[in-house]
């Protein structure tokens, strides 16, 4: 399959995983019940998201730093939801759908995701259009979807979120991680 020009505009390639974490969100809200396939959908999410996560850290929030008038605050603040979503979902990880912080912690997870993508819908992804010229988009949405190629599949809460220590270290976590998943079945 040929991707397109605009299928790769950081804008398209961003929007386009919020609506894929969000399928699963559904998936999970309409009662997907079997405890295993539970537990799949969610390691799939959190994977779904560090990728994500990574791959905006790398380089959409730095290119909102360079671009946009109050960049720096409101590449700042993303990163800060990142943080705080990387803790619940450490913490998700590490249960099972039958123990009794799962549902609560997984329902927490899908209010932060959902708040934190309308902020980037409304306000960022908006601004960085405005601000790029399109062949930088073009530019970022490659570099975004090679990132999350690279990117590790768990959560790393204490991992450097800014370049260049990032661009060193997440693909050593993502080794390591890769490693994991293929030990323990974990299918990212």
């Amino acid at each position: 399959m040929t991707t397109t020009k605009h299928e790769t505009d950081l804008i398209t390639v961003i929007v386009a995983d919020h609506h894929a974490v969000e399928r699963v969100f559904t998936e999970l809200e309409s009662g997907a019940k079997d405890p295993e396939h539970r537990k799949d959908l969610v390691d799939h999410v959190i994977a779904e998201l560090v990728r994500h996560s990574v791959a905006e850290e790398q380089h959409m929030y730095p290119a909102a730093r360079k671009h946009l008038d109050g960049g720096n605050e409101l590449a700042d603040h993303e990163i800060e939801e990142h943080a705080e979503a990387e803790k619940v979902m450490k913490d998700l990880a590490r249960l099972d759908p039958g123990d009794e912080q799962f549902e609560p912690l997984l329902a927490e997870l899908m209010k932060d995701i959902r708040h934190h993508v309308k902020d980037e819908e409304e306000d960022l992804l908006p601004k960085l259009r405005a601000a790029c010229a399109p062949e930088e988009l073009q530019d970022l949405g490659k570099k975004v979807l090679a990132a999350k190629e690279h990117a590790p599949t768990r959560p790393h809460p204490a991992a450097p979120d800014r370049p260049p220590a990032n661009l060193v270290l997440d693909r050593g976590a993502a080794f390591v991680d890769k490693i994991r998943d293929a030990l323990t079945g974990r299918d990212t």
